[in-house]
């Protein structure tokens, strides 16, 4: 597949959407309800201002930095996500392969399209697995022994969706995992014929966690009944890393840190849960200032260029995670697409650096102006 230059997010969107059969782009792209609460955290986003100064030498810049004292030779991972290999097949593969490069964490979505084994594998040992409780709790408890046993060291716990939102995009455009086919589909996979055809050879996407024998899980199933109590079941089964994603309340984010929460991902799901929310952008400033310096937190939702990693760190994240932005970047140029995406975040960040007259992101602190 011939590549085409992804030199801004709005330009591998682009290509996505014209490559990507409607449901799926949709799917991709889509927001709870209206969309409004995304578009205010991009809002909240474009309006922090970060002081430049002068006369600094900035010749020698640095990207790397620490996460739970692992050294990641990039800023950024990539967050859990579902079914990835719908942008393109191989997606799953292509991000563990870019964590194991880059020595990032890559996370690994409970609905995956590849196999936590798969994906700890292909990584060499940097994937995170994301974990959803849901029902009794039967089928999470069995997926985290099943990550223990496989080597996973860090586990993501996602606490934002004990419902899954309302989105019209994907009611729409009848998108479902599995797929069910109507005419209305057909036709959409049928103007789309390079997806539709790679898809076939290379199998379509499943659910893989869940092929497996007395491993069961429905994406649309209430969520609801997990507590407090739930996560104090889960600290103690799990011994490695905990982290904690789609926090955006202090109050939480205080009582977790006490709870023995490893670290906090600071998340709006993308705009994909709760339209009504604060800009997480700014619930991440608050947050850090009320749990201190030393407290690890992590953050993704809006986050557009190497600009915007440099911003979530001045705002106090000590890691950022990719979401969207990684699906299309595949969609419209494959492996390679990906690569030259994750070029050009990385340049990104090494200039607005350099601009900044900073020379790693560990000195982001002192230059953020609202």
């Amino acid at each position: 597949m011939f590549a085409p230059q992804l030199l801004s997010y709005d330009e591998a969107r682009t290509i996505a959407k014209r490559r990507l059969p409607r449901m799926v782009f949709e799917y991709i792209d889509g927001t709870a309800g209206t969309g409004y609460g995304e578009s205010l955290n991009l809002a909240a986003i474009a309006r922090i201002r970060l002081q430049q100064r002068v006369l600094v030498d900035v010749a020698q810049r640095d990207l790397s930095v620490a996460v739970f004292e692992q050294k990641c030779l990039v800023p950024f991972g990539v967050s859990p996500m579902a079914m990835c290999n719908l942008a393109a097949p191989n997606t799953d593969r292509w991000l563990a392969k870019l964590s194991a490069k880059y020595q990032v964490p890559v996370g690994v979505s409970t609905i995956a399209s590849s196999t936590l084994e798969q994906y700890i594998e292909w990584s060499e040992g940097f994937a995170w697995f994301q974990l959803y409780f849901s029902g009794d709790g039967t089928q999470t408890f069995k997926l985290l022994d099943r990550a223990k046993q496989a080597g996973y060291q860090s586990l993501v716990l996602t606490l934002d969706v004990p419902e899954v939102a309302r989105r019209p995009r994907d009611q729409r455009h009848g998108f479902t995992i599995p797929f069910r086919m109507g005419p209305k589909q057909v036709l959409d996979f049928a103007l789309h014929p390079r997806w539709s055809l790679s898809q076939v050879v290379a199998g379509i996407p499943k659910m893989a966690n869940f092929l497996a024998r007395d491993f069961h899980f429905d994406r649309g199933a209430s969520r609801a009944k997990a507590d407090w109590t739930t996560l104090r079941r889960i600290r103690e089964r799990w011994q490695g890393k905990l982290i904690v994603k789609g926090i955006t309340s202090v109050e939480d984010a205080l009582r977790l840190a006490s709870e023995g929460v490893d670290a906090i991902q600071v998340s709006g799901h993308g705009g994909r849960q709760l339209d009504a929310l604060p800009p997480p952008i700014q619930q991440l400033r608050a947050i850090r200032d009320a749990i201190g310096s030393d407290y690890p937190l992590f953050y993704d939702s809006g986050i557009r260029s190497g600009e915007d990693v440099v911003k979530a760190y001045a705002m106090g994240a000590n890691f950022v995670f990719l979401g969207r932005s990684i699906q299309y970047a595949a969609a419209a140029g494959a492996e390679s697409g990906l690569t030259q995406w994750w070029k050009t975040l990385s340049d990104d960040v090494s200039i607005t650096l350099a601009l900044l007259g900073k020379t790693k992101l560990t000195e982001m602190s002192d230059c953020r102006l609202l």
